[in-house]
Parts: C-alpha cells; structure tokens; sequence
C-alpha cells in the first residue's frame, strides 16, 4: 500500500461529527469540480462552499487530486445506494432491470455533475475511473449469476452480459438524465426493458 492510500485510509473520521464535515467537503466538491473541472478547481474554491477552514480540508484530504479520487469513489457508493433502494422488493431480475434504469436516469437528473467528473476522472485520475466501474460490473455480474441459478435469466457469460447493461445504463442516463429530461423514465425504461427481455430479433 502505497503512502497516499495509507493517509487516505487514517484519515477517514471516526466519528459522526468528523463524517458530516467530510460529507460536506465532498459535496462541495461535487458542485466545484461539476461546474469547473478539475484544473479550474482549487482547494479554497471547495472549502468556501463546504464553509470550512481552509486547514479543515487537510484533517480529511491531502490533496486536491485525492479528494478528486474520494469523490468518484463516493458518487459511485451514491448511485449504487440509490439504484438498490429503488430495486428493493422487486419480484425478479428483469424487474429489477427495469427499476434500476428508471432510478439511474432518476440519479442522473438529481446530480448532473455525475457525467462530467466521471468521464473527467478517465484523464485526471485513470485508475479511480476503471475502479468506478469495476466495482458496479462486479456487483452486477453477481446478482446475474445469482439470478441465472434462480432461473430468471438465460445461462451465458454474465460478466459480458454486465458489461453491456452498464453500458446501456450509461448512456440512457446520460440522453434522458442530461440531454432530454423532460422525457418520462419510465417510459424509457419499459422500451429498454423490452429490449433486454426480448432482444431485437423479430
């Protein structure tokens, strides 16, 4: 383990107090490096909308680059907490298919900053980018496995068949999350769900 992973690990807080000042360090940085990008973004640009002291920031972070990385780590952790809450109940996987897209193009709309830190993230920092969307293809090739042994999905490679998934979800998040919101999500997501049920063959 390298010495930034080590400080980054010691320095998470340890109580409810210390875990709110980070929260909130970490949601002005979602609207800091949303609206100006990583280069344009300095560390007091982020501590003036959290309304923190500039030494608050390094008890929590010790760089911009590593509050970065925290953040794609922490929108991840976000997406994946609000996809599951809205999937809870579901009666199979396909339902569940259906219910998770409606809720990413749901969690796209409530955080347009989403798109643009994430793909930033693919230059800035590579690594915490393939590690945003390692994390999701993990999870997800799991539940399609566990949905297979259940009989609710065709037997296949689901570690390809997640891949593909996510890709749809990215993009479907990103035109009607972002580009045309005034389209209802669920009617996106009964076209995309008959897609994934029923494939295009005719």
């Amino acid at each position: 383990m390298s010495t930034s992973e080590t400080n980054t690990v010691d320095k998470r807080p340890k109580t409810a107090r210390g875990q709110r000042t980070r929260s909130k360090l970490l949601e002005a940085a979602e609207g800091a490096f949303g609206e100006n990008g990583f280069h344009a973004t300095s560390i007091g640009d982020i501590t003036r909308r959290a309304s923190v002291a500039l030494g608050t920031f390094y008890v929590y972070f010790d760089s911009k680059d590593e509050i970065f990385r925290a953040l794609v780590a922490h929108m991840g952790e976000m997406t994946r907490g609000w996809i599951a809450e809205r999937v809870r109940g579901a009666p199979d996987r396909l339902e569940t298919e259906h219910r998770g897209l409606v809720a990413y193009i749901e969690f796209a709309r409530a955080h347009p900053n989403l798109y643009r830190i994430i793909e930033e993230s693919q230059f800035v920092a590579p690594d915490a980018y393939k590690a945003h969307y390692d994390v999701f293809m993990e999870r997800y090739q799991r539940n399609l496995e566990e949905a297979e042994a259940r009989g609710e999905v065709r037997a296949g490679q689901q570690g390809t068949r997640a891949w593909a998934l996510i890709g749809m979800s990215v993009f479907m998040g990103l035109r009607f999350g972002i580009w045309e919101r005034d389209r209802d999500p669920e009617e996106v997501g009964r076209i995309v769900s008959d897609l994934i049920a029923n494939g295009l063959k005719p």
